[in-house]
């Protein structure tokens, strides 16, 4: 039975990840936050425990919970959003909360993850958004959020460095029905979930993972300029 890791899969997106995988028959791993969050998962039949990305303490123990796993496929969904622009520029307050839930657990999370993945050759996923492309940017909108996804890509364009037995994406999920996207989105979070499961199983072979390694790839596998 092949084995996921969802860190942040509380709702949206992530919630659906569990789900589908799960309904697939895969083994899921799924963190969250809260108490409500990590029942609903459990009653799915996922395995779950704690986890705030946005905090060093609690992320510190990931690499405990995951002692002896062999992991397959690993996606790191947090993410939280601003909407500001540069016009109005952010607090401190949410400077933090944006780029330690988007970026900064990213990066600590990846190498107390990465060792669990090796032996697999597994893919680890980290869900960007087009809005992270430099090429394709024609507004301000969300300019924090637009910030900490280019970072973010930076993030996995740097890690087949260190860890090249790991497939390493950065995996946009389109303009998504979420909280985050807005009722007026064409995808639905089913759609864009199943979209980006079926991008990662396409990648079966060590010859098709070495050919997006460190990619920006969108939900439909299409690649994504930087």
């Amino acid at each position: 039975m092949s084995t996921v890791l969802i860190l942040g899969a509380s709702r949206g997106i992530g919630f659906e990840f569990a789900r589908q995988y799960v309904e697939a028959g895969w083994r899921v791993l799924a963190t969250a936050r809260n108490a409500e969050a990590l029942t609903k998962l459990k009653a799915m039949g996922a395995e779950t425990f704690t986890l705030d990305v946005s905090k060093s303490t609690s992320i510190s123990s990931l690499s405990w919970h995951l002692d002896g796993e062999k992991i397959d496929l690993a996606l790191y969904v947090a993410g939280v959003i601003d909407r500001a622009s540069p016009k109005t520029p952010p607090t401190q307050e949410v400077f933090d909360q944006v780029m330690h839930t988007n970026v900064l657990g990213a990066m600590q999370a990846l190498p107390q993850v990465a060792p669990w993945m090796a032996e697999a050759g597994g893919r680890f996923a980290f869900i960007s958004s087009q809005m992270a492309s430099l090429e394709l940017t024609e507004s301000g909108h969300a300019a924090l959020y637009k910030v900490s996804k280019a970072a973010l890509n930076m993030v996995v364009r740097t890690a087949p460095v260190d860890f090249p037995n790991v497939t390493w994406l950065a995996l946009s999920p389109g303009w998504v029905k979420t909280d985050m996207g807005g009722n007026t989105a064409p995808l639905t979070v089913s759609q864009s979930v199943q979209h980006m499961r079926n991008t990662l199983a396409a990648l079966s072979t060590s010859e098709k993972r070495k050919a997006v390694q460190g990619m920006f790839l969108n939900y439909d596998g299409e690649k994504l300029p930087w």
